[in-house]
């Protein structure tokens, strides 16, 4: 006979917990907030860290928005950065450039974790990061005009989808 996992029960809706005397099972009792599908407008979200910002604090909130909005500045200015110097080590320029990738996929994984909370504000404060870190550091508008063109590219490829 072989069993279905049709056929097993699901476990309880409780937590084991060690030397409790309660035959070692404690019912599990935790404030969840709505997790949405759709985008939304409140103050009351999940950002990145579970009660961060937290329901009913406006304050902190905003705290939040801007250091998701610094997050998509820092992003794009890695991408455009150009922090190796000319003329370094293959191998030192090669290990700075991985360890410079590895630092931009991170920070990019949180934006989009931040996002994922589907808050219209959140959503927003993305936007503007990424907006102002590329006309800052990726749009050119600051440059000097006149030059020789053969400018060196910045020191990561860019960022693809896919």
């Amino acid at each position: 006979m072989t069993a279905s996992h049709h056929n097993i029960p699901s476990p309880p809706a409780a937590t084991l917990i060690n030397g409790s005397n309660s035959g070692g099972f404690m019912p599990m009792r935790r404030h969840r907030m709505m997790m949405h599908m759709s985008f939304f407008w409140s103050h009351s979200a999940e950002v990145l860290f579970t009660g961060w910002p937290g329901p009913d604090r406006p304050a902190m909130y905003a705290i939040s928005l801007v250091f998701v909005f610094l997050l998509g500045v820092l992003v794009e200015w890695l991408s455009h950065s150009r922090l190796i110097k000319p003329g370094t080590n293959i191998v030192t320029a090669g290990l700075l450039r991985t360890c410079l990738y590895t630092v931009r996929s991170g920070v990019s994984y949180l934006v989009m974790l931040a996002v994922m909370s589907f808050n219209g504000g959140v959503f927003l404060a993305t936007l503007g990061g990424h907006a102002v870190g590329f006309l800052v550091f990726g749009s050119g508008v600051w440059k000097k005009s006149g030059g020789s063109g053969t400018e060196r590219p910045s020191d990561l490829p860019p960022m693809r989808c896919g």
